[in-house]
């Protein structure tokens, strides 16, 4: 089968969506698929290349519009790849919207994974995404032959696609890279942790709704060592935050990892903590990471995210924007080791009974068939 994912953004621009869409490409092409991915192309990178059997082909945008590329390139590629099924990821929203106009153009069955809803930090933010909503984002949906949620929360409180009649399908993660690693003592050594102290992990990129900031001012009352991972527009101001709050003994800004680190930084650590504070954060795949490697999660109880653990089974769930109620749950977990490591064990086995790439794959692989079979036209 000859499948076209369109992404806005791809490697080496790094996110949750492009690295979901990573995971799912390298898995179809290792069952057999003939797999492209239709992309913008960022100063640095090539009109085409391959990467680990995945075809990646990038156009210029014409402009990128808060965040958003626009690339009407990607209906010529369309177009001419006579694929048998085209599967978008939104946000950022335009590239969908290009991409449901060829597909219905050419009568090519098209779906979409809607990631999240919109969000711009502007004076006139509200009205440019209720605008692209009510226009753009609606025919998109509406020329969708399926939409994927990738929780069920999320799709029932998400006023784009509540009406789409979703089908839910969570992100995957890879469980043979990030998984358990033994040596706990010698790891936090390489990684110049300590030993005598917990650690408590953020990973992510640096913007104002990961909720970064409430992790600092938890950060006060806590014994433990403090690493945040990632960098970002916000990585300035929550260095000088953590400078106000007279926090930089205990926190660390690791700024951007290497991906082989980054495994090690999860096993290594104590907990992971996810405060994301908007609905730009539907998912947390770094909480699907450190769930793989055996570490505990503290999420954020908002729609979507949530999903991911069972309350008190493979992690917490903190009210957002809460840095008091942040701070009793990380010293809940750090407190008491035996709860810890169980729900680590429990965050583990979890990720392999429903989040690893083989089995998130399968259910994407079977929308695919299911579209190309029928032809897609509902």
């Amino acid at each position: 089968m000859r499948i076209i994912q369109v992404a806005p953004y791809f490697h080496p621009h790094i996110g949750g969506v492009e690295s979901h869409v990573m995971s799912l490409s390298e898995e179809l092409v290792r069952r057999g698929h003939d797999v492209y991915v239709l992309t913008a192309r960022l100063p640095g990178t090539k009109t085409s290349e391959t990467l680990n059997g995945i075809k990646v082909l990038r156009s210029k945008p014409l402009v990128i519009w808060f965040k958003t590329p626009v690339i009407p390139g990607i209906k010529k590629s369309i177009k001419r790849l006579n694929g048998d099924v085209v599967h978008s990821h939104s946000p950022p929203p335009l590239p969908s919207y290009y991409a449901a106009e060829a597909s219905r153009g050419s009568g090519t069955p098209f779906l979409i994974t809607y990631h999240c809803d919109l969000e711009i930090s502007s004076p006139i933010g509200g009205f440019v995404t209720e605008f692209y909503r009510r226009t753009y984002g609606a025919s998109t949906i509406r020329k969708s032959d399926r939409v994927i949620v990738t929780t069920v929360t999320y799709g029932a409180t998400s006023r784009t696609v509540w009406n789409a009649n979703p089908v839910v399908i969570p992100n995957m993660v890879d469980i043979e890279r990030f998984k358990p690693i033994p040596g706990n003592k010698e790891l936090k050594a390489e990684l110049g942790l300590p030993e005598d102290r917990p650690t408590v992990l953020f990973v992510g990129r640096l913007t104002r709704h990961k909720g970064v900031e409430y992790i600092l001012e938890a950060s006060r009352d806590i014994d433990a060592k403090f690493i945040v991972i990632g960098g970002g527009e916000y990585e300035a101001e929550l260095k000088d935050i953590a400078k106000s709050l007279k926090v930089g003994g205990k926190v660390s800004f690791a700024g951007k990892v290497p991906d082989s680190r980054i495994s090690k930084y999860l096993s290594a650590s104590d907990v992971l903590v996810l405060p994301s504070t908007s609905r730009l954060e539907a998912f947390g795949i770094a909480a699907l990471e450190a769930m793989a490697s055996g570490t505990p999660v503290i999420i954020s109880n908002i729609p979507g995210v949530r999903e991911v653990i069972t309350d008190g089974e493979e992690g917490l769930l903190v009210e957002p924007m809460n840095p008091e109620d942040l701070a009793a749950k990380i010293s809940l977990i750090l407190g008491d080791e035996n709860k810890r490591k169980t729900m680590g064990q429990k965050a583990r086995k979890k990720v392999e009974q429903h989040f690893s790439v083989e089995k998130v794959t399968d259910k994407i692989e079977k929308v695919y068939e299911e579209l190309s079979v029928r032809g897609g036209r509902r």
